[in-house]
């Protein structure tokens, strides 16, 4: 199979599976971002970290990517929370990053009442947190999910707990029906990343390794879609959107 000739007005591209994997450069991850170089945007479900520290991540890796150039679901979330209810109380189960660049946003975190509950990737999450979420939602308090994801492929393919893991005990002891999911394969980081890059998505393509989260979202908005295997881009078929 050929190369697939990147000539599409921008490109929107996956982080885990697709350029790295746990701090592993994945096989064509240099020569794509060479060959989209100022046409790209990286467009994750990351919702640990902010873009400032996975730009530095992936400098030191030998992959140039400036944090202007990074969309994550975690942080788009709270992005999404302090314009749509500034200064909000909001029960944030996520990183110490996050719950800083929550705050630096003007949000209330530790609020005894609480207007929101916001679901990131939480190393520390625990019984009574999980407690505490399904208590805040009783009396009220809505739910946003940074990203649906249950777990990302490790190190030798092991799962790597994630967001949705997380959300999944919270919606099981809430019995919660409505709430709020900002990760891919809603449209909103897809959105974002062709206002980022100034193109229509019809223009856009994403590159990535996950149909169900990637493929979805992109055929969502009519966009193309380049599914990655094993880190192999350079003979994967480009897929256009249906």
């Amino acid at each position: 199979m050929q190369e697939p000739i990147l000539d599409a007005a921008g490109y929107l591209i996956d982080l885990d599976g697709t350029l790295i994997t746990g701090r592993t450069v994945l096989p064509d991850a240099a020569w794509l971002l060479e060959e989209v170089r100022d046409r790209f945007v990286i467009v994750s479900n990351n919702a640990e970290h902010t873009p400032r520290q996975l730009s530095r991540t992936l400098r030191a890796l030998g992959l140039p990517v400036d944090e202007k150039d990074v969309i994550l679901a975690g942080t788009a979330a709270i992005d999404i929370v302090a314009a749509k209810y500034p200064r909000a109380s909001v029960l944030l189960l996520g990183s110490a990053t996050l719950i800083a660049y929550a705050r630096a946003k003007g949000l209330r975190i530790g609020d005894r009442t609480v207007d929101l509950v916001v679901v990131a990737r939480d190393r520390h999450f625990t019984y009574a947190k999980l407690a505490a979420a399904a208590e805040a939602i009783a009396g009220g308090a809505g739910l946003i999910v940074a990203a649906p994801d249950g777990s990302h492929p490790g190190i030798n393919g092991r799962p790597v707990p994630e967001t949705g893991a997380l959300a999944a005990a919270i919606l099981t002891s809430t019995g919660l029906k409505n709430y709020t999911v900002v990760g891919k394969p809603e449209t909103i980081l897809f959105e974002r990343g062709c206002r980022h890059l100034d193109v229509a998505p019809a223009d856009a393509v994403m590159i990535g390794d996950n149909p169900e989260t990637d493929g979805l979202g992109a055929r969502r908005l009519g966009m193309g879609f380049l599914r990655v295997e094993q880190g192999i881009i350079r003979r994967s078929r480009l897929l256009a959107a249906v």
